[in-house]
This record gives structure tokens, sequence and C-alpha cells, in this order.
């Protein structure tokens, strides 16, 4: 149902880009931001990953230093026919995971010390089937398409904006070009939002797909259901120094309580994500 619901969104919001493109440059002007957005992803999609792991300081571990954490990542990606990740710590106190890496073949794992010193082997073990479901299910890629497809809507929006503010509709009398020029204010302030509120739903519907595949990866649906409610209990108390754009990557939102409003979250409830799995049990 995850799977139906990301391509459904997917093409509401390559339909949107479309619309856009065609209202404010028709294909030219579409396929000029979709040419822009695709290069700034293209870097995002080779480099991130070493770009994220530098910018929360995690380092890399071997199998001597952290042989339980080794263990339970080998025995997860053998039950799932996948390669062994590089693993990374995270020297902080708080508690949280992500995964990165553009494919199987180059991912990382990366845990807080805080997570690793307070759970469970079976909620620990949990997280990391839910880190190793998003690298199996190649999340990364798919969150870089949506990022390009938005980052192409946001292009054109702009250049909507300084149409609508400085002119740009010479040949048509004064009142065709002020009700032109509101229209392109209009769609200008409208299709960032609309972008981001399907951005955002695609996020969660990959965090419910991972919850899912990590639950039936470890057989414990239970074991990641009791990891998420320790995760919440103890963002709210140690919040991770995160960085805005970067918080979609983790388990569960290390900005916790600091969005207002609930649809431009980039994770589902974690009360709804906990039912689940106990359902699921």
């Amino acid at each position: 149902m995850n799977y139906v619901k990301t391509t459904i969104l997917l093409i509401a919001l390559t339909l949107l880009l479309i619309w856009v493109g065609s209202m404010i440059g028709g294909r030219q002007g579409a396929t000029f931001a979709f040419a822009i957005a695709m290069g700034m992803n293209f870097f995002s999609y080779w480099f991130s990953d070493k770009i994220v792991l530098k910018m929360y300081g995690a380092r890399i571990v071997s199998e001597q230093e952290s042989p339980d954490y080794y263990a339970m990542v080998k025995d997860l990606t053998d039950r799932a026919g996948m390669p062994m990740p590089k693993m990374y710590i995270i020297p902080t106190n708080a508690m949280n995971a992500f995964a990165t890496g553009r494919n199987p073949n180059h991912a990382a794992v990366a845990v807080t010390e805080g997570m690793l010193n307070s759970l469970k082997r079976e909620e620990l073990k949990g997280v990391l089937g839910h880190e190793l479901s998003h690298i199996r299910n190649r999340d990364i890629l798919i969150s870089t398409i949506v990022a390009t497809i938005a980052g192409a809507v946001m292009l054109l929006a702009n250049m909507a904006r300084w149409a609508a503010l400085f002119g740009g509709y010479g040949g048509r009398d004064d009142g065709e070009n002020r009700g032109s020029g509101f229209a392109m204010l209009f769609l200008a302030i409208l299709a960032p939002i609309a972008a981001i509120i399907i951005q955002m739903a695609i996020s969660r519907s990959r965090e419910y797909a991972a919850d899912k595949g990590g639950a039936l990866l470890t057989g414990n649906p239970l074991g990641l259901a009791g990891a998420l409610e320790k995760l919440q209990q103890s963002s709210m108390v140690r919040q991770m120094n995160a960085n805005t754009a970067t918080a979609h990557m983790f388990i569960v939102n290390p900005l916790s309580g600091r969005s207002l409003l609930s649809i431009f979250s980039t994770h589902p409830p974690i009360e709804e994500r906990i039912k689940r799995l106990r359902a699921m049990a």
C-alpha cells in the first residue's frame, strides 16, 4: 500500500511541475528548471552520504571496536541477502539513527552512542532493521528524485514571483497585465507549498514502509515499537543539534517539538507507527 501511495504522490508532484512549467514558461521553462534541479540533486545523490556523516561527526567502527553492533547488522544483512554496509557511531547522548548511501552496495548505517548504550538488544535490532529496509527499498534514490522535482517546482515558482513583481507581460493592456501578475504571484505562493506537502507525504510513506520492512526482517515488530517509544521520550529530553535539511533521514524527527504543523512533518506520528507495529504482532 505504501508503494502505491508513493507512486501516486510522485505522479502528482510530476503533474504539478508540468502544470507550473506550462503556466510560466511553457515546456522550455519546465525543462530548464528541471535540468537545474537535476544537476543540484545529482551532486547530492553522489556526495550527500559523506557530507551528512561528517556533519554529525560520525566515526566508522570495525567489528573489533563494536562486536555486538557488528553482529546484529551482519545477521540482518545475511537474512535480507544484502551487502554489509559501513557502520558509524555518532558521538552524542541523544538517541537516533539514520541510513545513507546511493545504493545497497554503497551504504552506511549510523547510530548514536546514546542509543547503543540505552536500548535493549531486540529494540536496537528493530532500529537497525528499519534502517536496512530504507537501504533495501532504495529510499535514498526515491528521496533524490522527489527532491529534484520539488526543486524544479520551486525554481519555477521563483521565476513566477519575479515576473509578477517586475512585469513581463508586454503587449497586454494594464488590466490584463495586472490580472496576470496577480495570477503569477498566487502561483508562486501556492506551488512551493503544494510541492513541500507532497514531498513530506512521500517521506512519511517511506517511513511506514521501513517500519514494516524492519519488523518483517527481525521477526519482532514489538522490538521496533519499544525502541520508537523510547526514542520519542528521549527526543523530548535530549534533542540533537540537527540540521533541518537532514531531519528526514533520522528514524525519529530530531527536531521534534519544533514543527508547527504535522502536515509539513517529515515523519508520521510516532503513536501511529507504534500502533501499526503492535497490530503486526
